[in-house]
């Protein structure tokens, strides 16, 4: 009995030993195609890469060469100054017994300012006149002895140097006389006076300033590595902060001949027009000067420029690759190179992502970011009640 409880128990165990391995025979079985269905071995087609083809280059931004005009501008700061500026000022002195103009007034060239007291010079005229008459008379009754020989040829050129050394000291008493009266060098406005009625002035004393102000003139300097390229006629652009937007326009018709030694600069003068008298002397300009111009000029952005010791480079993209290419720099704007030689018309250059690169190496250019949406298209569409 004991003999055939052992059996049974042994016939079990063999029979669950069995049914384990058939399971486990079952997990292990091959999946369709032959190979186990393990998630660790399986792979994407094509090794891996993205589409199942090759890996792709470096991505990089690009852009296309630009050609146009190119404008090498020269930027100064200035002044600015009337085109004709005078003080009105008395040569003699005298007292103030007229002033014919108001302040601000825009007067004629010629017209009357300011009379001083004449009397004095009146009188002093008037006894130059009688005795440049007297030696008129003796002069001619000179030579009417001299015809009937009564005096001699001496006598009579005493008597003409005479005549001449009076009518000296009347034309002397004229011009002080004249001297009573300032009038207008030139037409323009009178600024604020600075005496009245009835002051006594000396000669060189302040009275008022006489300024012309139809056109005025600009003067700034640039560095004498331009001298060269500095002529009268050029064009400038002038602006100032008080009348901002707006740019005044005029021409350079004055170069100073001489370069400052402390400075190293030289001085240029344009004249600009002052429509509605809105420029005034001393006021702050920034001038631009266009010193150059280039047609069918290549330019490229700043940041595509790669340096490499002393000289420039720039990566262009030509099938598929990046192409390290030497250049010549020809002038700087802000943001943006002008190429002189290197580049030709339609390459297109490596933006962003020159860290990366070297010469030859695969590249995928990015697409350029497409623009912000508006602030309307983004606002959700509002429902009718």
């Amino acid at each position: 009995m004991n003999s055939l409880r052992i059996a049974l128990v042994a016939l079990a165990v063999f029979l669950s030993l069995a049914a384990g391995c058939g399971s486990k025979s079952e997990s292990e079985a091959p999946a369709a195609g032959g190979k186990p269905a393990d998630a660790k071995d399986a792979k994407a087609p094509g090794g891996g890469a993205p589409g199942g083809g090759k890996p792709m280059g470096l991505p990089v931004k690009a852009v296309q060469v630009s050609m146009g005009e190119m404008l090498q501008e020269v930027t100064a700061v200035g002044s600015l100054i009337a085109d004709e500026s005078v003080m009105i000022r008395p040569e003699i002195d005298g007292r103030l017994v007229g002033i014919h103009f108001e302040e601000g007034q825009t007067i004629a060239k010629g017209a009357k300012l300011v009379t001083l007291d004449p009397a004095e010079l009146q009188a002093q005229l008037a006894q130059a006149q009688a005795q440049a008459r007297t030696e008129l008379q003796r002069y001619e009754r000179a030579k009417e002895l001299l015809a009937q020989q009564f005096v001699s040829r001496e006598a009579v050129d005493l008597a003409k140097n005479n005549l001449d050394r009076a009518d000296a000291l009347r034309r002397e008493a004229e011009a002080r006389l004249s001297k009573t009266e300032i009038r207008a060098p030139f037409s323009g406005t009178v600024g604020l006076r600075s005496v009245s009625p009835g002051a006594y002035v000396k000669k060189g004393d302040d009275i008022a300033r006489l300024e012309n102000l139809g056109a005025i003139k600009v003067d700034f300097r640039v560095p004498e590595g331009y001298v060269s390229k500095l002529h009268a006629g050029q064009e400038i652009a002038v602006r100032l902060d008080a009348f901002p937007g707006e740019a005044f326009t005029g021409r350079i018709f004055a170069v100073e001949p001489v370069v400052d030694e402390r400075t190293r600069t030289v001085v240029l003068r344009g004249r600009i027009r002052n429509d509605g008298m809105k420029l005034k002397p001393g006021m702050f300009v920034r001038v631009v000067l266009v010193t150059d111009k280039r047609q069918n000029a290549i330019t490229v952005p700043e940041q595509a420029i790669w340096p490499i010791g002393q000289d420039n480079f720039v990566y262009r993209v030509q099938d598929g690759k990046a192409i390290q290419t030497k250049i010549a720099i020809t002038s700087r704007r802000p943001g943006s190179v002008e190429i002189g030689t290197g580049l030709s018309a339609g390459d297109v250059v490596v933006t962003e992502g020159q860290m990366k690169l070297k010469d030859g190496a695969p590249v995928m250019v990015l697409p350029s970011a497409p623009p912000a949406p508006s602030a309307a298209a983004d606002a959700p569409q509002k429902q009718g009640s």
